[in-house]
């Protein structure tokens, strides 16, 4: 009878009998006898073990040669760290007479270092930095701040690459076209603009020239601008991008012709975000308090997603991580079509919804009118929600003062970081879904281990409010934009 490394065997009233099974269900050996006070570390080292799985030719190390950690389960109950397993039995009332099933999910094969200090503070915005993010091949970043410009950064320098002038209000949203070389930007001057950046680029862009951004404002919106996001890769060569607007609309453009593709018109409110599904959809969310889901290639209203009670501030896709970083570092010469399907391969792909009505809603838009989770937990409303690249994780950004942890499959809380003394206002995940980087209104940032639930590092450096924070794909730095104007880059 097979037991734990380390201990003698127990006896039938200090045991439990366990089967470890992989995320759908298939054993990945044979089942065991375990003492009740079997750890999660001890989990670890049976699931590593060549005892435990004698087929295997080789285990599964980190790029750090370590066995990969592993996150486990007993139903939706999460094994933490610092349990063991008569915690789970007794909390769930679980009979010992009875076989349990134990969820065992990896993490990454590589791993991400937390960053540790400012590498470089980069002046050159006057007025706040409200956006910024990081390029597909993370060598650059796009920064849109008060003062109406949208600046790019070179990463490897660290110094400024390019300054595109010519929006006349604040620039609330840029993103970067997933094929790298162009950025859309979005502002309160009603108008998106779509900026190409490449050797031929002059430094300074007024926009009003091809050789310059790429050609002056495209207008259709009458009032400002919040939001915009590029249709998936995968999805066809045409450069198609949507901007949401106070206005009500969302419009779709060709980045290339300059011109509005279809308009979706259906809100009654302020349009506060869009993304763009890798099946196609188009999601939507309002201060009307509803989600509405889009066929992107007709414009014809889906359905429409209604259960928040308030302004819905944010959504997020399970797939954003592939569809945002397909022609990136870790592609591994994967199509983008490839990397998508395998993000949504075993759950398919989801979107959750953070709202002023303080709760987050996890939903499947391409099936259900109906949410699968109401997420509650946070005291005030949340700004902010993330999928962790591997899909299994969500972390939400509230103004109560706490990043909170759910399970990304059904939406159950899994625990609560607490630390700042200020609203928290974006969170970015590592690319091996282990660390999470959080920025607020106290003006520090911090790093939080998601496994031990607790704080890995405080970086201090910014002088005012936190608005923006993004992670790049390799890991190897962070950014952050602040009220004080200036952007920080921050590495290990």
């Amino acid at each position: 009878m097979a037991t734990v490394p380390g201990e003698e065997a127990s006896t039938s009233e200090g045991g439990v009998f366990a089967s470890l099974r992989d995320a759908e269900g298939k054993e990945l050996g044979q089942a065991l006898h375990l003492p009740i006070e079997t750890t999660h570390k001890q989990l670890e080292l049976i699931v590593n073990s060549e005892e435990y799985r004698p087929s295997d030719d080789e285990q599964v190390k980190d790029a750090d040669g370590e066995h990969v950690p592993f996150l486990f389960f007993v139903g939706d109950r999460e094994i933490r760290t610092t349990e063991n397993l008569k915690d789970v039995v007794d909390e769930m009332k679980l009979s010992l007479e009875d076989t349990v099933n134990i969820i065992a999910q990896p993490q990454a094969v590589f791993r991400v270092r937390s960053v540790t200090r400012c590498s470089a503070s980069l002046p050159g915005h006057t007025e706040a930095v409200l956006t910024a993010q990081f390029s597909p091949c993370g060598t650059m970043v796009a920064s849109g701040s008060g003062d109406a410009t949208v600046r790019i950064w070179d990463m490897n320098t660290q110094t400024p690459s390019h300054t595109f002038k010519g929006h006349t209000g604040w620039v609330l949203s840029v993103a970067w076209d997933p094929r790298g070389g162009r950025v859309a930007s979005g502002a309160m001057d009603k108008s998106v603009r779509v900026w190409r950046v490449s050797e031929e680029t002059t430094n300074v862009a007024d926009g009003n020239g091809p050789s310059k951004g790429q050609g002056g404002p495209m207008k259709a919106h009458t009032a400002f601008v919040t939001c915009v996001c590029w249709r998936p890769l995968h999805l066809g060569e045409k450069a198609l991008f949507a901007s949401a607007s106070k206005d009500c609309t969302v419009r779709i453009w060709d980045a290339d012709s300059r011109s509005v593709e279809r308009s979706l018109n259906g809100h009654k409110h302020s349009v506060t975000c869009v993304v763009w599904c890798g099946d196609g959809l188009v999601c939507t969310g309002s201060q009307d308090k509803t989600i509405k889901v889009w066929n992107g290639e007709t414009g014809v209203l889906v359905r429409s997603l209604d259960a928040h009670g308030h302004w819905v501030n944010h959504l997020a896709l399970s797939s954003a991580y592939a569809l945002r970083n397909s022609q990136g570092p870790l592609s591994k010469g994967m199509s983008a079509l490839q990397q998508y399907k395998r993000a949504c391969s075993k759950h398919g792909e989801v979107m959750v919804s953070a709202s002023d009505d303080n709760t987050l809603m996890l939903w499947n838009p391409s099936s259900d009118k109906k949410p699968i989770a109401r997420m509650t937990g946070h005291l005030k409303p949340v700004n902010h929600v993330v999928f962790s690249p591997d899909g299994s994780m969500i972390a939400s950004a509230s103004f109560d003062k706490s990043v909170k942890l759910w399970d990304g499959r059904t939406g159950k809380f899994m625990g609560s970081l607490h630390g700042h003394v200020g609203a928290v206002y974006q969170v970015a995940w590592s690319s091996d879904s282990r660390l999470i980087l959080s920025a607020s209104k106290d003006s520090t940032l911090k790093v939080w281990d998601v496994r031990a639930r607790k704080l890995v590092k405080d970086l201090p450096g910014h002088s005012d409010e936190v608005f923006t924070v993004d992670w790049s794909a390799d890991g190897q730095l962070a950014v952050s934009g602040s009220k004080d104007c200036l952007l920080r880059t921050w590495r290990r």
